[in-house]
């Protein structure tokens, strides 16, 4: 047998390359063909635990896909000490924190912060992993049925919620808002029609027209970009 499937067969059973470090591959270029319709990293955990890299030869060869992630998740928020955070509520508190001008979260020991953290556990425990299983296509039918009247109902609280005000905590834009369009977004791949919940539409269409939101959405290909006047 070819000595490079034997390597790339024992790596795909055992997780590990003979002769590679911890970091080998950090850099390489992931197939994008194979990870294209996926936003949510935990659905790709659950889907492509290996996933097929090469390198600068191109010679290919599989990685665990969560150590990819953790890889990413720690250079994003590594700081002067080393410290790293891989969940998503604390991770947009630290962010927020390190611009304070910015206004995406109140100051720490207030009860407008503390609000905020309400709302930031609300939606990862009550909204984004009621997601999760439709990411997944090994998931029955039936429990995605289940998995949308869940999120229906949550649905149907914050719609209420949400009444009279233009974000989440009042007039302020915060990193709870940003995180909430993020999953709102997701109900139109998954066919859930938010004009159902007006109040949700109309956060989503509010949020959607800030300036650095499109901005952002044009860089990842998500909406086309302005044409530029002639």
């Amino acid at each position: 047998m070819d000595a490079d499937l034997q390597t790339q067969i024992a790596f795909h059973l055992s997780g590990r390359r003979p002769g590679a470090g911890a970091d080998d591959g950090a850099a390489a270029e992931l197939r994008p063909a194979l990870l294209a319709r996926y936003r949510d990293l935990a659905a790709l955990r659950y889907d492509f635990p290996l996933v097929l890299l090469h390198d600068a030869g191109d010679k290919g060869y599989v990685q665990c896909l969560s150590g990819i992630v953790d890889n990413v998740v720690h250079g994003l928020v590594r700081d002067d000490s080393g410290e790293r955070l891989t969940e998503g509520p604390a991770i947009v508190q630290y962010l927020a924190d390190r611009k304070p001008e910015s206004g995406l979260a109140p100051k720490n020991g207030t009860m407008e912060r503390y609000r905020l953290q309400e709302w930031l556990n609300f939606l990862t425990s009550e909204i984004h992993k009621q997601f999760s299983p439709l990411f997944r296509p090994t998931t029955p039918e039936e429990y995605k049925t289940i998995a949308k009247e869940n999120l229906a109902k949550r649905f149907d609280w914050l719609n209420q919620q949400l009444a009279g005000k233009d974000y989440l905590t009042g007039k302020t834009f915060t990193v709870a808002d940003a995180y909430a369009f993020v999953l709102l977004g997701w109900t139109k791949p998954m066919q859930i029609d938010l004009a159902k919940w007006p109040n949700l539409q109309a956060f989503h269409k509010r949020v959607a027209a800030r300036p650095k939101v499109k901005e952002a959405m044009q860089a990842e290909g998500l909406i086309p970009k302005e044409r530029e006047a002639a």
